[in-house]
């Protein structure tokens, strides 16, 4: 999972990042909301958080910029600002959720785990595949009762390839979903992953077929005679 975080405080941006981090999110940080509206505009993520006091554009027009372009990712509005009006002013733009500061960072963790729930996922916080089954909350994926071990990069591959059941994903949506726009991880990373991983499904009746030159995509292994 892809945030974009736009705050212009070094140390919050920093505690928010490794908060999230941790619970296994890919977070793309800026600090001014030119770099955030042009952002949201050149690159695929799963949520927002959005500081309303950016320099160079507001957050608030980053905001009514995205929806706009008919951009639908949640967004979470972080601010200082005590008014009620720039409340009711965000949530009117189309913001998911809304937090003043000073916050704990727990809680916006847990908001911004619940706005991507209900964006992407079934009432019951599951993605099934098959054999497999994905605890989004707990973040762990099962199969036939057997919780699985994945490292967080083989986890993200697993997540975006089960968020997309039946679909091919090229390795470039994959490389943004490992690693975002950290440049450690490179293209032919990805087929490591992507083997280590699927070495653990198939004894599960499920594999990750390569598409040469096209991508990846689960499948179901055929049962033999």
């Amino acid at each position: 999972m892809r945030i974009l975080l736009a705050e212009d405080d070094e140390i919050l941006q920093d505690g928010i990042s490794k908060a999230l981090s941790q619970s296994g999110f890919v977070v793309e940080k800026v600090a001014n909301g030119v770099d955030a509206d042009t952002a949201l505009l050149d690159s695929n993520f799963d949520l927002a958080i959005l500081d309303l006091g950016l320099p160079q554009m507001d957050g608030m027009d980053v905001l009514r910029n995205a929806r706009s372009r008919g951009n639908k990712l949640p967004i979470l509005l972080l601010t200082a600002r005590a008014g009620l009006g720039d409340r009711v002013q965000g949530l009117n733009l189309g913001a998911d959720d809304y937090m003043p500061k000073p916050f704990d960072l727990p809680e916006l963790e847990a908001r911004v785990k619940a706005l991507i729930r209900r964006s992407k996922y079934s009432a019951d916080n599951e993605i099934i595949f098959a054999s497999l089954k994905f605890d989004v909350v707990g973040r762990t994926i099962s199969a036939d009762s057997e919780q699985l071990e994945f490292s967080a990069r083989e986890l993200a591959v697993m997540e975006c390839l089960m968020s997309r059941p039946g679909k091919l994903v090229s390795k470039e949506i994959l490389l943004e979903q490992i690693c975002g726009w950290d440049k450690d991880v490179t293209p032919n990373a990805i087929e490591v992953y992507v083997h280590r991983t699927r070495k653990k499904i198939e004894p599960h009746g499920v594999t990750i077929k390569a598409m040469r030159g096209l991508g990846y995509m689960l499948d179901k292994l055929e049962k033999k005679a």
